[in-house]
Parts: C-alpha cells; sequence; structure tokens
C-alpha cells in the first residue's frame, strides 16, 4: 500500500528486454522495461499482453495487421492468440502487466526473460 516510483525503477537497469517485476496485482505481474530493436514474432495463447509506454515511442507490428505506433502516455493490448512483435528504433521505457508465470517470449522459441524483482 505504498507509491512505486517508476522513474527510479527504471533508473536502477540499463538493460534491454529484461523486464523487471515492481509490483504485484491480484494474480499479475507489473512489471518495467527498456527495449530498443525488436523482439522476436510471437503470440500468447491464454493471455492478453498490456503495454504502456512510459518514455519513448514504440511499434507493435502483427502478421495479419498494419502496424501501431505507440507513443508516450498511450497503451496497447494485444488480445491472446494474436501474433505480434514490439520494437522500438530508439530506447522505450514500457510498463507491462501480465500474469505470474506467463513467458514474455510467448511461443517464439527464445528463452523467456527472468523478470527478477526489484
Amino acid at each position: 500500500m505504498t507509491p512505486v516510483n517508476l522513474a527510479q525503477k527504471l533508473a536502477l537497469f540499463d538493460s534491454h528486454w529484461d523486464p523487471k517485476v515492481i509490483a504485484d496485482y491480484n494474480d499479475n505481474d507489473v512489471m518495467v522495461v527498456k527495449f530498443q530493436g525488436e523482439f522476436p514474432f510471437h503470440m500468447h495463447e491464454t493471455s492478453d499482453d498490456f503495454f504502456l509506454v512510459l518514455e519513448g515511442e514504440m511499434v507493435m507490428e502483427y502478421d495479419d495487421a498494419d502496424p501501431v505506433t505507440i507513443r508516450a502516455g498511450e497503451l496497447v493490448i494485444v488480445p491472446k492468440g494474436q501474433v505480434h512483435r514490439p520494437r522500438a528504433d530508439k530506447e522505450v521505457k514500457v510498463l507491462l502487466i501480465e500474469p505470474k508465470g506467463e513467458p514474455n517470449s510467448g511461443d517464439s522459441g527464445q528463452a523467456p526473460a527472468p523478470k527478477n524483482r526489484i
């Protein structure tokens, strides 16, 4: 029941594609992540993906739809079963919410990030 300062949490790490758990919300992990470049195309069979851009700009690419640009202060929810890939030309800082235990890599074949708590 105490505030979490997102800027302070984001200042604790420099790695990309390495989400950090900052809070628990029901059975979900609330995380912050920094990334640049592109993640592999993947999908999550049983859960939606929640992305809130805190700083910068990202593009969400889909296998069957036009890409969508998400800017600071905007969010996008990718429905379960939708093949997608986040990417950013410059570093972006994002808040993520996903069910505990859900691998961030989906079905991409890439090893999931460990989701350490900070």
